[in-house]
């Protein structure tokens, strides 16, 4: 019964942040962990698919910071539009980051981390899934300069279980790639029973 109690409470809490202070705070600080001017388009992707923070607080936060100089948009030199975050944004992110749960903190600065090596990660690995009359290939390049590091294809009996090889080698190309190297040096000859001889 108490056990029912906690899953019934824990459905209702709701851990959103709901109020454009807290918000703003978590926005500063983030800025300031990536320590870096971040595109419009990949501040949202970050924050957004937290699951913590809805579009229309977001909103109120970011319109707050750029009007009050905490953060600017600027252009970088390819003339995509970013945010920079300012003085006064740095100072709030050092001074303040204590009246922002740790725990919204952390969640934040682990799914930039996690958006940031998803970029490098794509560029580094191509992925496509090629229909076939049974089933589906997982078709998986390692790239470099000038060359495929690897050309792979995995055979897999539907597309859902296709694209969850793919995520799954997405989650850490190299240390995929490395497997696949160290399983090819490494693999021998089964060995043969000579007993009855």
């Amino acid at each position: 019964m108490h056990d029912e109690n906690i899953f019934k409470m824990s459905e209702m809490a709701d851990t959103e942040i709901k109020d454009v202070p807290t918000l703003n705070i978590l926005i500063c600080y983030l800025l300031y962990k990536i320590g870096k001017p971040v595109s419009v388009e990949h501040l949202y992707d970050i924050i957004i698919n937290t699951g913590v923070i809805n579009y229309f607080y977001y909103q109120d936060s970011i319109d707050y910071l750029l009007t009050n100089g905490l953060i600017t948009e600027e252009q970088d030199d390819k003339g995509v539009s970013c945010y920079v975050l300012q003085p006064k944004g740095t100072v709030c992110a050092k001074e303040l980051k204590t009246f922002a749960p740790k725990a919204y903190r952390d969640k934040l600065v682990l799914a930039a981390l996690r958006y940031f090596a998803r970029l490098k990660y794509e560029q580094e690995i191509k992925i496509e899934y090629i229909e076939l009359d049974n089933g589906v290939y997982t078709h998986i390049r390692c790239l470099d300069v000038k060359n495929d590091l690897m050309d792979l294809k995995l055979f897999a009996p539907d597309m859902g279980q296709a694209k969850l090889i793919g995520e799954k080698v997405m989650l850490n190309p190299a240390g995929f790639y490395g497997k696949v190297i160290e399983l090819a040096l490494s693999n021998e000859e089964d060995p043969y029973d000579l007993t009855d001889n």
